[in-house]
């Protein structure tokens, strides 16, 4: 599982981050394949999450080092990371509750703070361009509404079109499965393959095992803050390692 610093992908070697006497990340040294959907599995608590926040500058490492496409963002603002190609959802989703559906786009299309990004949000090529996304997500007859008012499937593709206003190389989703129904996981699957073959690489964290298996090209496990095992589902699916770390055998 080596992680060369002129890797194209996301890269990290070293990562470690400690809350307190806890170890969340243990000198994490992993790859992600660029160009591909990739998937980062674990059991609860095994740092997943962490990973997500460490390598999209919301928390800092304690020590170690990330890189994407051969650039250092080892405890870069998050809106530095964000211009560097890499863009995010999370569990919890992060939309403005009373602000449109719309204005909620425009904002994610200018990384940065609030005021610069609604200054000038209004330009024609942008509102389209929001629209677009919005057509593409399946919610365009709701770009009026207040996001407080769509349901949480609904907010899960309204960030997913926040996330593409700002075009990323690089998506990273956080459990886009969770709490949603199965014809909506359907649908994001269809939207993760479309993009995927659009050219855009995303690296996932679901827990719907299903999602991750059928939607996948390369998996990546952790547990207890490194990862323990890679490869394409069909390996991961019997892999003995995988197989203690979930069940315990």
């Amino acid at each position: 599982m080596s992680a060369e610093a002129g890797d194209e992908g996301l890269a990290t070697v070293g990562l470690t981050k400690a809350f307190g006497g806890v170890t969340a990340l243990d000198a994490a040294t992993v790859s992600f394949q660029h160009g591909k959907v990739n998937a980062l599995i674990g059991p609860n608590g095994s740092g997943k999450t962490t990973f997500f926040n460490c390598v999209t500058g919301m928390i800092r490492p304690d020590s170690g080092r990330a890189t994407y496409r051969g650039r250092d963002i080892t405890a870069k603002p998050p809106h530095r990371i964000a211009r560097a190609g890499i863009g995010r959802s999370f569990q919890l989703c992060r939309v403005f509750p009373r602000m449109t559906v719309l204005d909620n786009l425009l904002v994610g299309a200018r990384p940065g703070n609030l005021a610069g990004q609604l200054a000038g949000a209004r330009k024609r090529e942008e509102v389209e361009r929001a629209r677009g996304w919005l057509t593409r997500m399946g919610i365009e007859h709701l770009e009026n509404a207040e996001a407080r008012n769509l349901s949480w499937g609904q907010q899960k593709l309204l960030e997913l079109a926040g996330v593409l206003m700002s075009d990323p190389d690089l998506i990273l989703l956080d459990e886009p499965a969770g709490g949603v129904n199965p014809a909506l996981i359907d649908r994001i699957c269809d939207l993760v393959r479309e993009l995927n073959a659009e050219g855009r690489t995303f690296l996932i964290v679901e827990h719907n095992m299903d999602m991750v298996m059928s939607l996948s090209d390369h998996v990546v496990v952790f547990d207890r803050g490194r990862p323990i095992a890679e490869g394409p589902p069909s390996v991961i699916q019997s892999d003995e390692r995988v197989l203690g770390a979930y069940l315990g055998v």
